[in-house]
């Protein structure tokens, strides 16, 4: 993936950024366009050059970040009208309006059209690579203008959606949004989670006559667990595996990880473990919400 350096200032997107997205046809640009909705920007899809100027006006005056997208689908669209719409919004000082170009190789491009069965929006009755050629030749002019120039031949869509965070994310340093649970495996697993940690191994204070009617939250329930040889090795490595796992989540670009901890009934080991697992995330810069799914549905075995 390469990113051309942004003519725009550091703190240029305090004004409300303005995302020009165009390219080739079938380089990620919907994808993009999807993200950066996910990311809090307004998004719209093929606007009409005429409408151009107008739009992000009426956007501006409100410090909306906004990501249009305009192609060789647009309606009126060619490369000396774009770069002279293009031309007007950059040279307005209240707007921090950029272009981000989304390039991709003709053999990758030509692989995936073949793959998905969508026609090439120029290529008619002609062979795609016809398309894609003659869709090269009008973008490239405008190629040359772009702020950043993001190719995606060989970058998956995690990868993209980590690049696209990293450059325009709006609200920086909040981290990732942790979600933990504790679940039984009775109850069968939470579908949403994209961790999964089982706490059986660990003694199970159920057979306790004292402690069957209580739950991991009860402090009798966490001293019988935490007494059991196995505990301090069991969570250090819980906590070893979520620490490296969290960066990776972030450079793929996740917004947000569901971390679940399961046991037999879903009433003391997991509810315990996942307790110490958020109050120790909590220490973090990442934000943690708490949830114990079968808590409820009673301790029966």
């Amino acid at each position: 993936m390469n990113t051309m350096p942004p003519n725009a200032s550091k703190d240029s997107f305090s004004k409300g950024p303005v995302l020009l997205i165009t390219g080739m046809s079938g380089s990620g640009r919907s994808f993009a366009l999807k993200a950066l909705e996910n990311m809090g920007y307004e998004t719209i899809d093929n606007l009409p050059l005429t409408f151009l100027e107008p739009v992000v006006s009426t956007y501006n005056k409100v410090f909306h970040p906004l990501a249009i997208s305009i192609d060789v689908r647009t309606r009126d669209f060619s490369s000396d009208k774009f770069l002279k719409e293009l031309e007007k919004l950059t040279k307005d000082p209240s707007i921090n309006a950029q272009l981000i170009f989304f390039d991709c190789d003709d053999e990758i491009l030509v692989r995936r059209y073949n793959e998905s069965r969508h026609i090439h929006p120029l290529a008619h009755e002609r062979p795609v690579v016809d398309g894609i050629r003659l869709e090269r030749q009008l973008m490239s002019v405008i190629k040359e203008h772009a702020h950043h120039v993001i190719d995606t031949s060989i970058t998956s869509t995690f990868e993209l959606m980590g690049h696209l965070r990293r450059l325009f994310l709006l609200k920086k340093g909040l981290g990732l949004s942790v979600f933990i649970t504790s679940f039984s495996f009775r109850h069968g697993l939470p579908r949403e989670a994209d961790m999964v940690f089982d706490a059986r191994l660990l003694k199970n204070p159920f057979y306790i006559d004292e402690l069957r009617t209580l739950s991991g939250k009860d402090q009798k329930v966490a001293d019988f667990i935490k007494k059991d040889k196995v505990f301090s090795s069991f969570f250090h490595s819980l906590k070893s595996i979520v620490s490296s796992s969290l960066p990776c989540f972030e450079e793929q670009g996740r917004g947000y990880l569901t971390v679940a901890v399961g046991c037999t009934g879903g009433q003391h080991r997991s509810v315990y473990i996942a307790t110490m697992l958020a109050e120790w995330l909590q220490t973090t810069k990442n934000q943690v919400k708490l949830q114990h799914r079968d808590l409820k549905k009673g301790n029966k075995i």
